[in-house]
């Protein structure tokens, strides 16, 4: 059987995307997804995300990650999906979907430049040397001094799974302050199991939790990650950041066949 999939990246993030509207795709098959994922013997990519059929929307997005399991919310592949939707003539500039945190609007610019809503978020735990929030993925947030030679691999491995965050574990996010209104980011991905050029979840993880920690006043924040930058918008009142924003391009990278 030779499948189709087009290959998208968003700021370095990349993902094998399938048209899967005629539900013919093995979801179960966790050994297939992380083939097509493997970076060696397969396609490669930090994930695949399947576009399906929606009821009421203009599609559904189905996320897994690199290691074959169906994964929460991925902020840069659901930018991608909406440029893959706009790509397969579902959508014009507008789109309205559901994924497994519920439902997503975004937007899509002549400059291919996706804006995705992400959901509100009202929680965020402020400890002693980091911050933990749910994006629609979890994310730990921390801050260090020498992030360009930080060994994000190893830390982020020992964080992830330690005692913090059980048998699901955490994303991990290491952060350090550029300007009043701008960060560096890298990322621990879990799932990956390594570190990302770009994580959508972690830059808004990193946005708000900056915002709630009085180390800027702005409400539209820039992250610059290891794959190029990204801009995460929001509103607060009461410690409640609604009006979610992320920000950035959604490139295709091509399209091809490969035999399953």
């Amino acid at each position: 059987m030779n499948l189709t999939f087009y290959k998208y990246q968003g700021t370095g993030n990349d993902f094998v995307m399938i048209d899967n509207r005629t539900n013919s795709f093995p979801k179960n098959n966790t050994k297939l997804v992380a083939f097509l994922c493997d970076r060696k013997f397969g396609i490669g990519a930090d994930g695949l995300i399947l576009l399906e059929n929606h009821e009421k929307y203009d599609f559904k997005m189905k996320y897994y990650n690199s290691d074959g399991n169906e994964s929460s919310m991925c902020g840069n592949g659901g930018r991608c999906l909406v440029a893959f939707a706009k790509q397969l003539q579902i959508i014009q500039n507008k789109a309205e979907f559901e994924a497994i945190d519920g439902y997503h609007f975004a937007t899509v610019d002549e400059n291919e430049i996706v804006s995705l809503q992400m959901k509100d978020v009202s929680d965020v735990k402020v400890f002693e040397n980091h911050t933990f929030l749910n994006t629609g993925s979890p994310h730990h947030v921390e801050l260090v001094s020498e992030l360009s030679s930080f060994d994000v691999k190893n830390r982020g491995s020992q964080i992830r799974y330690s005692n913090l965050y059980g048998k699901e574990g955490s994303n991990i996010n290491f952060v350090k302050q550029i300007e009043s209104d701008k960060f560096a980011v890298r990322t621990y991905e879990r799932g990956v199991e390594d570190e990302t050029l770009s994580c959508g979840t972690g830059v808004t993880a990193v946005a708000i939790a900056m915002y709630n920690s009085k180390l800027t006043e702005a409400n539209k924040v820039k992250l610059n990650v290891e794959g190029g930058s990204l801009e995460v918008s929001f509103n607060e009142k009461n410690g409640k950041f609604t009006d979610v924003f992320l920000i950035g391009p959604a490139k295709f990278v091509f399209k091809g066949e490969i035999e399953i």
